[in-house]
């Protein structure tokens, strides 16, 4: 089941390319949204966004509270990197 959800969230919505970036980043170093934002020269409302929906399907885990919690990926997904490798691939 989280597979067809890292490819419906990663691919199959708008906005996808920008939740893959976020991935590669957190996966990278875990990070908050403000630090997000200066890493891939987005806007910081669009991050949040992202990261909304990024948690509102089971695929980062937030640590601490409101402007400084930090993300990162979610066990779900660490246990189906492959995949994520896999949509990172298609999509470069």
């Amino acid at each position: 089941m989280m597979e067809g959800v890292l490819w419906y969230v990663l691919t199959g919505t708008r906005g996808g390319e920008n939740r893959v970036r976020i991935m590669r980043a957190i996966d990278d170093r875990p990070r908050n949204a403000n630090q997000l934002a200066d890493a891939l020269d987005l806007d910081y409302t669009t991050i949040r966004h992202h990261l909304d929906v990024l948690m509102d399907n089971n695929m980062v885990d937030r640590q601490g509270d409101n402007y400084g919690a930090i993300y990162l990926p979610s066990g779900q997904v660490r246990s189906h990197w492959e995949t994520v490798e896999d949509i990172i691939e298609r999509i470069d």
